[in-house]
């Protein structure tokens, strides 16, 4: 059986740091499927489609990587697409705590374990909710996404 991560989020929009963490769990899955999500808590501002494509186009070429769309629990998800393992990146204390949480439930729930991933010290103060901001005032967040992502801020606003 392959070594299979879910790697699920929002990713509105896909940043460097996502990008620096699934590069390196491949190294230690066969796959990762890079999971959009629709998250209640949240008010998403790039169509779920377009953020898709633009994870496509970052991965262009590795057939390893699998982006798809969900609903629902994640953890219901993976078991779906029979993953090993949910990857989490964390950035600071308190998102160990939340994701720690999240991960125990995922557990008891359906036996399958999340993998953490510290983010890189570069990484660190990079999130979607920050990079949205910058992109939605017209500045130039292109140090913090992909090369491979090119948004035209006029298409949506």
């Amino acid at each position: 059986m392959k070594r299979t991560a879910i790697f699920p989020g929002s990713f509105d929009p896909f940043t460097v740091g996502h990008e620096d963490v699934v590069r390196r769990a491949l190294s230690l899955f066969e796959n990762v499927i890079i999971a959009v999500g629709y998250n209640s808590n949240k008010n998403e501002f790039f169509p779920v489609e377009d953020r898709m494509q633009w994870i496509r186009d970052v991965f262009e070429g590795d057939d390893r990587i699998i982006v798809e769309k969900y609903e629902g629990l994640t953890v219901e998800y993976a078991a779906e697409r029979k993953c090993s393992h949910i990857l989490r990146g964390l950035r600071t204390a308190a998102d160990f705590e939340y994701e720690r949480a999240i991960a125990q439930v995922n557990k008891a729930m359906t036996g399958i374990d999340s993998v953490f991933l510290l983010t890189t010290p570069e990484h660190t103060p990079v999130n979607s909710s920050i990079v949205r901001d910058i992109i939605k005032h017209g500045g130039n967040a292109g140090q913090f996404l992909p090369d491979a992502i090119k948004i035209n801020i006029e298409k949506y606003i």
